[in-house]
């Protein structure tokens, strides 16, 4: 009785469990975003060799979150996750402008996986609290995202450090994923 109880306040709530890549290149805030979603602080992190995974609970959606490690030599392996994945947050240091290429290659391969093409895209311009951050409107420009035709995407200035921008991000990302990607 108590599940099927459950199953009705889902079905009437929209209770939904989405499966969400956190991904970008290495030192663009993509484990303090994870945890400061999770725990609503900032955490000490060491670079993740690797991956972390978190249940993040937001809007009646279930968010199993991997915060995948964004070293060269690891990002081969970003593949292995790609399979049922709902949605993408690719996580982009601001600030970092030597790297922008780099992180808009990156971003435009992943585009291109067969498993993902499903997937709706949220971009975070993270690292806005630094000097020389450039914002969403030229990170746009650098990631080329204007060339997305066949996916829902958006963007958002953040700041992990500062907590700024990360549940706008969100609220859009659960908006879309609700309303069926």
């Amino acid at each position: 009785m108590g599940i099927l109880f459950t199953r009705m306040l889902s079905s009437l709530f929209g209770n939904r469990e989405a499966r969400i890549l956190v991904l970008g290149l290495d030192n663009a805030g993509k484990t303090t975003i994870l945890y400061r979603l999770q725990m609503g602080e900032v955490v000490s992190t060491i670079p993740t060799i690797g991956f972390n995974v978190e249940t993040v609970q937001y809007n009646n959606i279930k968010l199993q979150v991997w915060d995948l490690g964004g070293q060269t030599s690891i990002r081969p392996y970003w593949r292995c996750y790609f399979p049922n994945t709902q949605a993408i947050i690719y996580v982009v240091d601001s600030s970092d402008t030597d790297r922008l290429v780099t992180a808009k290659d990156e971003f435009h391969a992943i585009l291109e996986e067969e498993e993902l093409k499903g997937a709706v895209v949220l971009v975070y311009a993270n690292k806005q609290d630094l000097p020389g951050a450039l914002d969403d409107a030229a990170i746009t420009e650098a990631l080329e995202l204007h060339k997305i035709k066949n996916r829902q995407w958006s963007i958002f200035k953040t700041s992990a450090i500062k907590g700024e921008g990360l549940f706008e991000g969100l609220d859009w990302l659960s908006n879309t994923l609700k309303s069926g990607g």
